[in-house]
């Protein structure tokens, strides 16, 4: 059997995270063993993980294989887009990076190698949640 290639990364998204293996393929994205469209409810979310492939113009080249845990849909979006991202970075590293057409170059204008680093506010005692009050009563 010939020796594959196998680039890996792994994304980071408010309580998500995802462990991306990326080898030469036919365009194949596998999510915890389910098809990308069958694991995620909604197409925008599928759009949105699929963006760095886009544009780079590497749609049909890779198969992608990810493990993702913990929390919700539009976190483990978010955490795929960056392991997708960190992985074709090192799929490409070594090329020139100072020209137009590196990877990251591309990736960063884009707005794709910088990790969101949002995550839900910690709840405060005396608070309903982080900073909602209690309804004020005068009377």
């Amino acid at each position: 059997m010939a020796n594959k290639q196998v680039w890996t990364a792994t994304g980071r998204r408010k309580r998500s995270i995802a462990q991306v293996r990326m080898v030469g393929g036919t365009g194949k994205i596998t999510v915890n063993g389910q098809d990308v469209n069958d694991y995620m409810p909604y197409e925008t979310l599928v759009m949105d993980l699929k963006q760095p492939l886009v544009v780079t113009n590497n749609e049909n080249r890779f198969d992608i294989d990810v493990t993702v845990k913990g929390g919700g849909f539009s976190g483990q979006t978010g955490a795929i887009r960056l392991g997708i991202t960190r992985a074709l970075m090192a799929f490409d590293s070594n090329t020139d990076q100072s020209s137009d057409t590196a990877y990251r170059k591309i990736l960063k204008v884009n707005g794709f190698v910088t990790r969101d680093s949002r995550s839900k506010e910690r709840k405060k005692y005396g608070l309903k949640k982080a900073r909602r009050a209690p309804q004020f009563s005068k009377r």
